[in-house]
Order: structure tokens, then C-alpha cells, then sequence
């Protein structure tokens, strides 16, 4: 039997060979990583996430490269990914499009369970609704009760099909028998134009639209996150106003299919410090986003019950793509 101290040393090397890279196989990461953001550049989504990469850059002293891939509601980044080696090289934002595209399409192009490796969940949006400042509507039950008493004359824009301020928006309409046209957009800059230059009557999107707001050149009617938002504190969320739907649409980040475990460990130890990084920190409280982190474990029970929650939610509004 070995004594105390050797079987000490035995279980530490043990551990470090768990963790060590192969012999003559360099460190991770040991080049430049990729990172696909599936939003237009100068949204919430984009700014945080370019945050984040910075702060990882910072830390593992490698460039993590942001490419955005905007369009089709948030999954074109996923589709990326589904070609590229699982190296830890390449990796992805997962918005909830992409658990939901398939489960709307009679030709999934994926599957959102198995086809991507779930490395960290990172922090969810503070999402609302906006109006011009010339707008009759001073609150959001006005905007329903005009949206109710005038079927299809109203519009509103959100980032895509599929996303969260979407399927929260035609939950409203049909909790309140409303008739209202979605008008899906490539990204926030394109939704706040449609606003201001009137193609649209409202806009649903997350909090880009927040300094806006402050300025004047737009109004919120109403936040839907389980409180208050704390630089809208006057603003209600939709349970205050009746309507019992709390929308923050979390994500995280993957990588392709059959990640080793150990680089997924590596991986996710490379952003998992970037997360609580004063700079990065600083762009949440900006925009009202709240930390929600998950490990590679927890996460991916995550995805596989939202999944479920989400398949149920589809087939009970009767949301198809094709």
C-alpha cells in the first residue's frame, strides 16, 4: 500500500494527465478562435458578445474573432458550425432560434440536441416593447385595446421568425384575440429604422433600444423580464399589465458535435472568467441583461428541456415555416 503522501502525488498526477494535453500536442487554445454571432454588427447581442471575447482574448492572450453571420432569425451560425471540426477552434452564440427553427420546419435542417457540443451558458435580455414618441399609445393595454378593435391594421418588427420577442408577441395575440402582422428583421438596426422612419408600429427587441428611449426618440410601453427594469423602473412588465409570460430568452455557447469532454472543459475555461470580467459586466448592466451561467452539464439538460417545453409551445400556436 502506498503511503499517504505517494497516493496524494498518484491522484495529482492523475488529475493533471485528465487535463494535460496529449504528448507533443500544444496547449489550448495555442491559435486564434472563432466566434460566430448570428446578429447584425451594433445590436445587444453583438456588442455583449464582442465584450466577452475581448475580456477571453485578454485572459488566454489569443485573438477570439467575432464573425457575424445575421439573417434567418439567429440560426445561421449554428448551420455554420455543423461542418466544422470539433477542435474548440470554431464556436457559436445559441439563441433559442435555434432550438425552435427545426421544430417549426417540415425539413429540419439539424437537431438542435445532438448536432452542437453545449459549452456555457452565459446571461439572458432585457426585452420590450417601443413606439414612436408621436405614437397614440401611451401604454401597453392602449396598444392592445387599439390592436383588438382594429384587426390587422397593426404591425410590429422583431429580429426574425422563430425568436423569442416573436413567439411572445403571437402569444399575446393569441391570449388576447388580436390580429396583428409580424414583420421579421435581420437585426436590431434594421428593426429601429423601420420604427423611426414609420414602416412599422412598434418594435419588439431586446435593449438596444434603451439609450432611445432616454433620449426621447422613443417609448416604452413595457419590459418582460419578472421585474422591473432598473434604468425603466416607471416602465411595467407584461404581468403587471395582465399578462402572465416572463420572455428573457437566455443563451450560451456551443461548439459542432463530439467536442472531447476535456476540451469542452478547456473551452469552457476560457470564458467562464470573461463572464465576470469588469468590462464585460459593465456592457450587462448597460443593457439590462441579467448573468445566468451554466456549466457544459447543466446546460445541455438545459437545451433538452427546453427543447421539449418548446416543441409543445409550437404545436399549440400552430407556428410552420415550410
Amino acid at each position: 500500500m502506498l503511503p499517504l503522501f505517494g497516493r496524494r502525488a498518484t491522484l495529482a498526477l492523475g488529475a493533471a494527465a485528465l487535463t494535460a494535453p496529449a504528448l507533443g500536442q500544444p496547449a489550448f487554445p495555442s491559435r486564434p478562435l472563432r466566434m460566430f454571432v448570428p446578429w447584425a454588427p451594433g445590436g445587444t447581442t453583438d456588442v455583449q458578445m464582442r465584450a466577452l471575447c475581448d475580456a477571453a482574448s485578454r485572459r488566454i492572450g489569443q485573438p477570439v474573432v467575432v464573425e457575424n453571420k445575421s439573417g434567418a432569425g439567429g440560426i445561421l451560425g449554428a448551420q455554420a458550425m455543423l461542418n466544422e471540426k470539433p477542435d474548440g477552434y470554431t464556436l457559436g452564440q445559441m439563441p433559442v432560434t435555434v432550438w425552435r427553427t427545426p421544430l417549426m420546419s417540415t425539413r429540419p435542417m439539424y437537431d438542435p440536441v445532438n448536432d452542437f457540443t453545449y459549452i456555457i451558458h452565459l446571461c439572458g435580455y432585457l426585452f420590450g416593447v417601443v413606439v414612436r414618441t408621436d405614437a397614440p399609445w401611451k401604454t401597453f393595454p392602449e396598444f392592445l385595446d387599439y390592436a383588438k378593435a382594429n384587426p390587422g391594421k397593426l404591425n410590429y418588427g422583431s429580429p426574425g421568425i422563430g425568436t423569442s420577442l416573436h413567439l411572445t408577441m403571437e402569444r399575446i395575440a393569441a391570449e388576447r384575440g388580436i390580429d396583428w402582422t409580424h414583420v421579421p428583421f435581420r437585426g436590431f438596426a434594421e428593426n429601429m429604422n423601420a420604427l423611426l422612419g414609420g414602416q412599422i408600429d412598434a418594435l419588439a427587441d431586446s435593449s438596444g433600444w434603451a439609450q432611445l428611449v432616454e433620449d426621447g426618440r422613443a417609448r416604452l410601453l413595457v419590459t418582460w423580464g419578472d421585474q422591473r427594469a432598473k434604468r425603466f423602473p416607471e416602465t411595467p412588465t407584461l404581468r403587471e399589465v395582465g399578462i402572465d409570460i416572463v420572455s428573457a430568452s437566455p443563451y450560451g455557447i456551443a461548439g459542432p458535435k463530439n467536442m472531447d469532454p476535456g476540451l469542452v472543459r478547456a473551452v469552457h475555461d476560457v470564458f467562464r472568467p470573461a463572464l465576470e470580467d469588469p468590462a464585460h459586466l459593465a456592457v450587462l448592466e448597460r443593457f439590462d441583461m441579467p448573468v445566468m451561467y451554466k456549466g457544459p452539464e447543466e446546460y445541455a439538460a438545459f437545451v433538452r428541456q427546453q427543447v421539449a417545453e418548446d416543441r409543445a409551445m409550437i404545436e399549440k400556436l400552430g407556428l410552420k415555416l415550410n
